[in-house]
């Protein structure tokens, strides 16, 4: 499996726009076992996107889908930036099936 946690800006005062939008485009995703956005607690325009995949590449596959283009789009001017981002290797968990029953 892969993982991404990351950390994104919004322009102020426009979080829950842009969440709307990356809740929006981001439905159906081939491979996507998990895709969480979370407003962070402390810094009023950050949130938190969490994502489990079956595997590297069907993240970068996501990319080009029309939904997932069409979101980052539409968001692109309600971001002003990104903070943290950490590339993760998920073995399982609450909601999510491991992709073998062995951990590496």
């Amino acid at each position: 499996m892969y993982g991404l946690i990351g950390k994104m800006r919004a322009q102020p005062g426009q979080r829950d726009a842009l969440i709307a939008i990356l809740l929006e485009g981001t439905t159906a995703m081939p491979g996507c076992l998990s895709y969480g956005i979370a407003r962070d607690k402390l810094e009023a325009d950050a949130i938190w996107i969490t994502e489990t995949w079956d595997s590297q590449a069907s993240h970068k596959a996501s990319l080009s889908l029309p939904s997932v283009q069409a979101a980052i789009a539409k968001g692109r001017p309600l971001i002003a930036g990104f903070g943290e981002r950490f590339e993760t290797e998920p073995v399982g968990g609450h909601g999510m099936m491991a992709k073998s029953s062995s951990v590496s």
